[in-house]
């Protein structure tokens, strides 16, 4: 059997297959043998290091579940901003009209540019600047605008592509029935665009999520990076504390992975068509 993508491996490959197969599961199990004996060695692994976050509830209503809150909070609004200021600025950046296709591109490419970490520092040293804000929401602030600045830029190449991905023929017969650019643009072209652009969206979702860090890390931002300190101060168990705040993250970034493709799934199936084209079939037919 051939697939589009490759063709199926022979019993050799197969073979071959099974023994890198092996090979990297051996690696990959020495490696964490590596580190669990360091650990031990470190006496990382003794029970009154891990204990805590299974029997002290304060650790969790002190520190973590307040510090996941905030790490939510902030990126929650940066994704709501981020999203919709995206997506404008990838369909301006498909403008017929130079006056606004060429600034908006030049500001897309800017961004784009800068490290998120840079726009989050700039955005603080603004805000103290313009006193406009008090220095208890300050790190929130800073942070929020450094991932919308950056995100919303990102998010505007994945829409101008996922625009652009699709067939020309989508274009033409919208102006076949006498639609203006922008009817086909928001009837036609975006519609179908969405669920082309979901996966790559929800991929820079959770990248909005976890770089919420960064603030914890460099501008005091209580979120739940920031929390490994004052955890740590107060059991003296980093590892663990690291260990701990790395699953919290990956239980919300799969949460928000299951419930977008969950989303996706659900697109595909209420819609005939994305207006992607299709491989050719056996037949020689190309689908949509």
């Amino acid at each position: 059997m051939t697939s589009v993508l490759y063709d199926a491996p022979g019993p050799k490959a197969k073979v071959r297959n099974w023994i890198y197969t092996g090979i990297f599961a051996v690696v990959v199990a020495l490696a964490l043998w590596w580190i669990l004996d360091r650990m031990a060695d470190k006496n990382q692994l003794e029970a009154d290091k891990w204990s805590p976050f299974v029997t002290d509830s304060q650790l969790w209503t002190t520190f973590l579940l307040p510090g996941l809150g905030e790490t939510l909070k902030a990126g929650a609004i940066a994704m709501v901003i981020a999203l919709p200021l995206g997506a404008l600025l990838g369909i301006a950046r498909l403008s017929d009209h130079a006056w606004v296709r060429i600034p908006v591109g030049t500001i897309v490419e800017f961004f784009r540019a800068i490290p998120v970490l840079i726009l989050m520092i700039f955005s603080s040293a603004l805000y103290v600047m313009l006193g406009t804000v008090s220095s208890d929401l300050r790190p929130l602030y800073a942070v929020v605008t450094g991932l919308v600045l950056y995100n919303a830029s990102v998010i505007a190449e994945i829409v101008r592509a996922g625009i652009l991905s699709l067939p020309r023929g989508q274009t033409d017969a919208a102006q076949a029935i006498g639609m203006r650019k922008g009817q086909t643009m928001t009837y036609v072209l975006v519609p179908q665009a969405v669920t082309a652009m979901l996966p790559a969206l929800v991929s820079q979702l959770v990248v909005i999520l976890k770089d919420t860090a960064l603030g914890g890390a460099v501008l005091g931002f209580a979120d739940l990076m920031s929390m490994n300190r004052q955890i740590s101060a107060n059991y003296s168990n980093t590892i663990a504390t690291m260990v701990v705040i790395a699953l919290l993250y990956i239980a919300v970034n799969f949460a928000l992975t299951t419930l977008a493709s969950w989303l996706e799934k659900r697109l595909r199936r209420s819609k005939k068509s994305t207006g992607i084209v299709l491989e050719a079939d056996a037949g020689g037919e190309r689908q949509t």
